[in-house]
């Protein structure tokens, strides 16, 4: 049979791949290749805050120095904006131009506030939005272009299947952008762009990069990020292909006119049965070409992702010292909690980078890379690899909890997936996070947050089919439409961290998805509109009862023989109260020299109040916020749950300062002037993954030295 002669071609062999070295070196670049800057962009660059990530470079750096290690004890709430639209997890860092700041709601809004007062200027609804989180306007960001001689300055910013552009001065839709001021982006609108010359750069939701004029909004070049056809990288994949999304964002390099993009995993997520091979341009950094999208160079950190661990930072651009050389790099970081160094001009990373032997698959017709990055240097962020000896030992009750959940788990370096078996890892809340890390100018230091939390996966054969397409719809079908689908999609499979709902007969029961249904969990709300009967139907279609024929009942395989696989959603290993299952820190604020690659001091991020009531050292938590640094030796970060912004020393990481925000923190700080006084101010909407007891929310909160 096909599926039988399929699959033995595909069984990988341990013998053969132990025969393999257990390391491999890609090397560093010499002396001669590396890169001489160019020098710093200018001193105004660092004055302002007109993208949501600082500057093109993604830095998040100020040289304002009103506020400084010595007086920012002094630091007040200066205003406090409430949107009054509604209450939702928001992740953007709002721009400052002018004194004006701009910033979306959670009524999916995009406001002007006077950044000396927090009084509103103006509002704009975005419309023919759907549901769903990737429909909110600017959702990780937006940019401000200052215009050119013929024409006026603009806000851009991405909302569900287009790239708007506003008039800072009024809101107004930029009639001469689009058509009445905005433009279709095929893939769909995520992150924020940068603009270099003419060109406005920004990615895809579910794929490719693109570059629009900035005047017109005209597409001038699109790069497909999962290779395809003749492309370089297409032999890369075999079988669907789908992923490898720029979901976090990119900087630019202004001198030289390239830009570097982060790209996340390819899809579906823990199962690459049907895309076999590395992937490319998935889990990368892709330098391109601005005017002409022309790929110069890429570097991949995972290969064959099938543990989702994005490259999921926004590349930093930093000068940093080699060998007395001052040269020109960027950053590369992932969920992987790697960090790499590479040359802005080549790629080649500026410490070698080490390759380990990787374990084969436990799934038939899956296929592991023979080899993954374990990096020396720069000292990694994280660790992806769980081992017992890193079981919590918070309390005997806690240790006893997670032992046998251990015990019977996989784990390791680059463990793969075993049907019906949990596999342990630091991933999907480990490493880096999108909201990526913060650079000193100076020094080349980089302040980046990252969280340790063990994610606890398990993979399982799918035999459930879908509806032939020439039996209508069932009613549970056509409700789980109109209430799930934006979330979990169309055919259950789940979008991003939102979990698949497909074989889930096999993992759950009716009690449970009520009780869900009744209370929500994380970023889903209760459902409070569905009657006893409507949730009835939608329990048939969900476990697969009482529904229209399939195409193909009970075939677990496609045509070409190759296995369906599910897995049970992005669980965690946590102890019988439901803190992390591992040895704390569990959110850690790190900086490092990235001339020498080494971390000069980790500190705890976030506090758990009632450990801490207990005697228990400070844990941190988990964190989504992202770091911001100024010339005044400072580090701003939020992010946790306990709903606080704080201020650390940048040479030292010692805890400067704290305020108790109205909800978490959800973004890195912006900072700038206004009114001759210095602003530090926090995107603080709650909700999401992070949390918060306040729950979700609608305020920006501003800080400022008190008047004297």
């Amino acid at each position: 049979m096909a599926s039988t002669s399929w699959l033995a071609a595909q069984t990988e062999d341990a013998a053969v791949r132990a025969k393999l070295p257990e390391f491999r070196t890609i090397p560093a670049a010499t002396r001669e290749e590396l890169s001489p800057t160019t020098g710093q962009p200018s001193a105004a660059t660092f004055t302002t805050w007109t993208r949501s990530q600082g500057d093109n470079g993604a830095r998040r750096y100020s040289a304002l120095r009103q506020i400084t290690r010595e007086n920012v004890g002094e630091l007040a709430m200066a205003w406090t904006f409430r949107t009054g639209d509604g209450a939702a997890n928001v992740q953007c860092t709002p721009v400052i131009v002018d004194g004006v700041m701009f910033a979306p709601t959670p009524g999916r809004a995009v406001v002007a506030i006077d950044a000396a007062t927090g009084v509103e200027k103006w509002r704009r609804k975005i419309p023919d939005l759907r549901n769903g989180l990737q429909d909110s306007p600017a959702r990780r960001g937006l940019v401000y272009w200052p215009g050119d001689r013929a024409h006026a300055g603009r806000l851009l910013f991405g909302a569900g299947d287009w790239i708007y552009a506003l008039d800072p001065k009024n809101g107004e839709p930029v009639a001469e952008f689009g058509v009445a001021g905005r433009v279709p982006i095929a893939t769909g609108a995520t992150a924020a762009g940068a603009v270099y010359q003419h060109v406005f750069v920004t990615t895809g939701l579910s794929g490719d990069v693109y570059g629009f004029d900035v005047r017109s909004g005209r597409e001038l070049w699109r790069f497909h990020s999962v290779a395809r056809g003749e492309e370089v990288g297409a032999e890369t994949w075999d079988g669907p292909q789908a992923g490898a999304n720029g979901w976090s964002g990119l900087s630019i390099d202004d001198a030289r006119g390239m830009a570097f993009v982060a790209l996340g995993a390819p899809r579906p997520d823990m199962v690459g049965v049907r895309r076999l091979g590395d992937n490319l341009f998935s889990n990368c950094v892709l330098a391109l070409d601005v005017l002409t999208g022309k790929r110069l160079w890429h570097f991949q950190d995972v290969r064959h992702d099938i543990w989702d661990l994005d490259v999921c930072a926004p590349p930093n651009l930093v000068t940093i010292t080699r060998e007395g050389k001052r040269v020109d790099v960027v950053t590369c970081m992932g969920k992987s909690g790697h960090l790499f160094v590479l040359d802005r001009v080549s790629g080649k990373p500026v410490f070698p980078v080490r390759l380990r032997r990787a374990p084969i698959s436990k799934l038939p017709g899956e296929r592991t890379a023979e080899y993954q990055p374990d990096p020396e240097w720069p000292e990694p962020i994280s660790r992806s690899e769980f081992h017992p000896d890193m079981i919590t030992n918070r309390s005997p009750e806690a240790r006893a909890f997670v032992e046998p959940v251990v015990a019977r788990s996989n784990y390791g370096f680059f463990a793969p997936f075993e049907e019906g078996k949990p596999t342990l890892f630091i991933g999907s809340r480990g490493g880096a996070e999108w909201s990526g890390a913060a650079v000193d100018v100076p020094t080349g230091r980089l302040y980046v947050t990252s969280n340790r939390w063990v994610s606890k996966i398990t993979v399982m054969a799918n035999d459930e089919q879908e509806r032939d397409p020439r039996h209508a719809a069932s009613a549970g079908e056509k409700i789980y439409a109109e209430h799930c689908a934006s979330c979990h999609g169309p055919n259950r499979v789940g979008l991003g961290m939102v979990p698949p709902l497909i074989a889930l007969k096999s993992r759950a029961k009716d009690a449970d998805v009520l009780a869900l249904l009744a209370t929500g969990r994380g970023a889903m709300p209760p459902n409070l509109v569905l009657t006893d009967a409507q949730k009835k139907d939608l329990l048939d279609y969900l476990f697969r009862r009482n529904q229209p024929p399939t195409r193909r009942a009970g075939d677990p395989t496609d045509a070409s023989g190759r296995p369906h696989y599910v897995f049970d959603g992005f669980g965690f290993l946590v102890d019988h109260e439901g803190y992390p299952g591992i040895k704390p820190p569990w959110g850690l604020l790190n900086c490092y020299d990235l001339s020498t690659g080494k971390a000069l001091w980790r500190v705890p991020l976030g506090e758990l109040e009632e450990l801490t009531k207990q005697g228990v050292p400070k844990t941190g938590s988990q964190n989504l916020g992202g770091a911001s640094v100024t010339a005044g030796g400072l580090v701003f970060v939020a992010g946790t749950a306990d709903e606080k912004l704080r201020a650390f020393d940048v040479d030292t990481g010692a805890e400067l300062w704290a305020a108790k925000l109205p909800f978490a923190g959800t973004a890195a700080p912006a900072i700038y002037e206004a009114g001759g006084r210095q602003f530090v101010v926090i995107t603080a909407t709650g909700g999401g993954r992070v949390g918060g007891k306040s729950g979700a929310g609608d305020a920006y909160v501003a800080f400022a030295l008190k008047r004297k």
